[in-house]
């Protein structure tokens, strides 16, 4: 009987692992079906025998080949490699925040990361055009790009370590994190909108035109950028995942195992920031990703973090991939994506919350 047991218990993890499994793959397949498409998709037809020719070979065939490999290298291939990141990034920096936190409306923005990085960025901005002046220099649009990026990074580790302190310093429960979160959020809200009364019209259009979110202006050195910080965070989210499976089951139960749950906590909460600054900070602000793409996963496949974050960073990059796709063909003009993710994350948020609460009613 003992022996039946066993096997029994076996055979149900086996085919619990197997679900998850699937879907991961089912996932990744996804992302490589939209990204293999997002390629051809353009005004420029090119086949996908003459695409795979130059991704291997860096040229393509006949007189209009140069021109051929510099759309697929320069112009297509960066946006969907940014895509595929930055979806991943603030998908997997959701997931945590929400796990460590135990607050399923944890994310980058609700702890007034997007605001913080904003109000840096359009102080860079400010400073960078002379948003205060005319003449040439006012009109060079954003004369520093490297001074807004550094900038917009900067405010949202502030924002992260104003948060940090908050539960060093006063054992401070998740939910008030997140509550004084978003009035971290309307205080650096406060403050871009004092930037932008004070702008001229030349810094105020590239403030707005940075806050709505775009991939177009990543080039492929901010894109390794972005990998090396993405990967390092990934690699160190997964070796944590058994604890933050363990801080789950609530703060008692993790102490009673051993865990160091403030350390973690910390921890968990400065590395997804810094995640979300580099992102936010070369591509602005993409709403709704960090929120969703953990919601999904754990509707589909539970809480487990062994399968949790990975879903959470391809379910992120599919989002993220499939906005990049709408905003760039679907209206016959660019539309940034930012605003794509919100309009499309939203309903579909709603949607999640309401199929959820008839799945608990029943």
């Amino acid at each position: 009987m003992e022996a039946d047991g066993g096997s029994d218990t076996t055979g149900r993890y086996l085919e619990y692992s197997r679900r998850k499994f699937l879907f991961l793959l089912g996932a990744a397949a996804a992302l490589a079906a939209l990204a293999v498409v997002s390629v051809r998709l353009g005004s420029t037809d090119l086949s996908y025998a003459e695409i795979i020719k130059i991704i291997f070979t860096g040229n393509g065939s006949g007189p209009d080949g140069w021109w051929n490999s510099y759309v697929v290298w320069n112009l297509r291939l960066p946006i969907i490699a940014a895509a595929i990141l930055t979806g991943a990034a603030l998908g997997v920096a959701g997931a945590v925040m929400q796990g460590i936190l135990r607050n399923p409306l944890a994310s980058p923005f609700t702890l007034g990361l997007s605001n913080a990085s904003a109000f840096g960025a359009s102080l860079g901005i400010l400073i960078g055009t002379g948003g205060l002046t005319t003449g040439w220099f006012a009109a060079s649009g954003i004369g520093s790009p490297a001074l807004t990026v550094m900038l917009a990074m900067a405010f949202a580790m502030i924002a992260t370590g104003v948060v940090i302190l908050l539960v060093k310093a006063t054992s401070s429960t998740p939910e008030t994190v997140v509550l004084a979160g978003l009035a971290i959020s309307a205080v650096f809200s406060s403050g871009l909108a004092f930037l932008q009364y004070i702008a001229n019209d030349v810094a105020l259009q590239s403030m707005v035109f940075w806050q709505f979110g775009s991939l177009d202006k990543l080039t492929w050195d901010n894109l390794l950028i972005i990998f090396a910080v993405t990967m390092g965070a990934a690699v160190y989210f997964l070796y944590k995942r058994l604890d933050y499976n363990v801080m789950e089951a609530g703060d008692e139960v993790a102490a009673g195992l051993g865990l160091n749950i403030s350390s973690t906590r910390i921890i968990g909460l400065a590395v997804s920031a810094l995640l979300t600054a580099v992102v936010v900070s070369f591509a602005g602000i993409i709403g709704f990703i960090g929120l969703l793409a953990p919601h999904v996963v754990r509707r589909l496949i539970g809480s487990d973090n062994r399968y949790l974050l990975a879903g959470s960073m391809i379910v992120g990059a599919v989002v993220m991939l499939a906005g990049n796709i709408i905003s760039q063909h679907a209206f016959g003009v660019v539309v940034p994506i930012g605003i794509i993710t919100s309009a499309i994350g939203g309903p579909l948020f709603l949607y999640i919350l309401i199929r959820g609460h008839r799945r608990a009613a029943c």
